[in-house]
């Protein structure tokens, strides 16, 4: 049974680009195209979703979305079996429900854990799309897992800076199933080194956690 079904949206790829043109990231604005930003700015959804759609069909009537969205889903077969069944070691927790992994056109790739779902960008090769992935469901399982028990033991800013920063583990577990790095913020680096060398000295996340609250709370 497949675990990750992959597909392509055009509803969805436009909301990315609104959802995300009015954001006070400067990174996310820099990557913004200005026509869109110029579209959608004091916009609705609904008022912006023509001029979004008319903007990115150039993309979107390419065959080099589907031949994409193609390679992607049978280089992820090739790895899902072996990345599940680490990911289930390493959190020690099956997730059950199907994902959904859609691509977008834009370079940032939200996820949603209430649906389960998560973004995948078009314009990144493919051993980084597989890492991509990993990287969000990772966030998937955490927010299933160990949302709610943390954001009573730490600031929702903290937890958010821990959710991101556990990332790291991938490059320590699961690295040879795409040979790219998970690079992180340069923000989380100080915590990405003390998950990397905690995790060395005993492989046991639930005792992990425990230790980055202490951390964090130490701060």
């Amino acid at each position: 049974m497949k675990k990750v079904i992959f597909k392509f949206d055009r509803e969805r790829d436009a909301k990315n680009y609104w959802q995300k043109s009015n954001s006070k990231n400067k990174w996310i604005e820099i990557q913004m195209p200005p026509e869109i930003k110029k579209i959608c700015e004091n916009k609705t959804f609904e008022e912006s979703r023509k001029g979004i759609l008319n903007y990115l069909k150039k993309y979107h009537n390419s065959e080099l979305i589907n031949i994409y969205l193609n390679s992607v889903n049978i280089s992820w077969k090739k790895i899902e079996d072996e990345f599940f069944n680490r990911i289930e070691k390493l959190m020690k927790r099956k997730y059950k429900m199907p994902i959904t992994a859609y691509l977008t056109t834009f370079s940032v790739c939200p996820y949603n854990p209430l649906e389960s779902s998560f973004m995948f960008s078009f314009f990144n090769s493919l051993p980084k799309t597989l890492e991509n992935c990993g990287h969000e469901i990772m966030h998937l399982y955490f927010h299933k897992f160990y949302w709610d028990n943390l954001k009573e033991k730490i600031k929702i800013e903290d937890l958010e800076n821990l959710k991101e920063a556990l990332t790291v583990l991938l490059n320590l577990e699961f690295k040879d199933l795409w040979f790219v790095e998970d690079k992180g913020y340069e923000s989380h680096k100080k915590l990405r080194e003390f998950i990397s060398e905690n995790w060395k000295k005993k492989k046991d996340f639930d005792e992990l956690i425990f230790d980055c609250i202490e951390f964090l709370n130490e701060r």
